[in-house]
Order: structure tokens, then sequence, then C-alpha cells
């Protein structure tokens, strides 16, 4: 046997410890990075999931949030509607009463300046009404009339130099007749229309100026008028 073929001999179980050794080194290796992919691939996914239910929380919280400022909104929309609503209905009714008002005002107002309808005034409340509040005959009384239609001027001058049919006219040559003893006629020194009726002796003044005529029959139609607009306007 040759040296070369002892040598080959010998050689040949070292070269396959080695080649054993790398494989077993690679096969290890192989398996160590299979698991290190694999715990990482783990680790991924644990933090993916993390991370969607994060996020998935985190939405149902703006959901939620979103919602109820919606309905706080929502909420609040309506409340300033009801109120804008109820401050429209009472503006129109107190614009409606005023109206109302200031219509029966300037209808007592023309009325109440009108010579005929005074003279019939005052022939119903001086003459014909002191029997039923139970003024005796010749009992002071006073009548006090509007200086915009008679003026002391007037009262002072003779009934023949008057225009016939106007109020002083009436004053000083009939109602005198008519009402009888005890009535004097004087000036009202304010702007009111209509007369005021003083029973000197009973200190009694009954107003049956503009203003105050004014006032009672509102007083008298303010329920009914409330009522129709309580109906009609809600």
């Amino acid at each position: 046997m040759t040296q070369s073929d002892r040598h080959n001999r010998s050689a040949t179980p070292t070269a396959a410890g080695v080649d054993t050794l790398i494989t077993r080194l690679r096969d290890e290796g192989v398996a160590k990075g299979r698991e290190a992919a694999a715990r990482i691939e783990q680790d991924a996914s644990r933090e993916a999931a993390r991370i969607k239910r994060e996020a998935e929380a985190e939405a149902e919280r703006v959901l939620a949030d979103a919602r109820q400022a919606a309905a706080a909104l929502k909420t609040a929309g309506e409340d300033a509607l009801r109120l804008a609503m109820r401050d429209t209905v009472l503006e129109l009714k107190a614009v409606l009463t005023r109206e109302v008002n200031e219509k029966v005002h300037r209808l007592i107002t023309t009325e109440l300046k009108r010579e005929a309808f005074l003279q019939q005034l005052i022939l119903e409340v001086a003459g014909h009404g002191r029997n039923e509040a139970g003024i005796a005959p010749g009992e002071a009384m006073e009548v006090v009339l509007p200086h915009e239609l008679v003026s002391i001027e007037e009262l002072r001058r003779n009934p023949l130099e008057l225009r016939e049919g106007s109020l002083s006219h009436f004053v000083l040559a009939v109602a005198s007749e008519v009402l009888g003893d005890g009535v004097r006629f004087t000036v009202a020194e304010d702007d009111a229309s209509g007369i005021r009726i003083r029973l000197q002796e009973k200190h009694v003044e009954i107003d049956l100026t503009d203003e105050k005529v004014a006032e009672l029959i509102l007083a008298h139609l303010q329920p009914r008028f409330r009522a129709i607009v309580e109906g009609t306007v809600k």
C-alpha cells in the first residue's frame, strides 16, 4: 500500500465529519431562522390585532361622540325653533292687540268729535239718565265740553249768532231747556274729546272722554279678543 493510499483512507472520515457538521449547522440555522420568522410573524399578527382593536375602539368612540354631538345639536335646534316660534306668536299677539287698541281709540275719538253724536250723548247722560241715577231736579250739574268743538266765547254768545246745528248752538239754545235748571256748561282745559258730567254736590264725575270710553270698551273686548287670538294663533 502506498503512502497516498494511506493518506486518502485517513482523510475520508474527517471530510465526512466536516460535511455532517456543516449540514447539521445549516439545518439548525434554518430551523432557528424558521422559528425566528414564526415568532416575528406571530408578533406582527398580535400587533396588527392590537392596532385593529384600538382603531375599532377609537372609531366607536368617535362615532359615539359624533352621535352625541348630533343629538345635542338637534335638541338645541329644536329648543331654538320652539323659542323662536313662541316669540313670534307672542309678538304677533302683541301686534294684533296693539292694532285693535289703536283702531278702537281712533274710532271712539272720531265718534266723540261728531257734534250730532255729542248732542245725543248729552241728552242721554245728562238728561234722560239723571232720573235713573237718582239725581234730583235742580241738582247742580256741570257738563264739561271739549274745547276743540266749543269755546268759552261761544258759550257767552247769543244762540242766534251761532251756526245752527253746531254743538255750541245746541248747548245754548236747547240743552238748558231740556235738561232743566241747575245745569251749567264749561269747556275742558285738556285736549280730550267727549264730555264729562260733574255732580258738584255729590263730588262725582262721569268721565265720557275718548280715553276713558276706549278704556272701558277695551276692558270689555280684550277677554273676547284674546280668546279669538288664542284660538287662531297658536
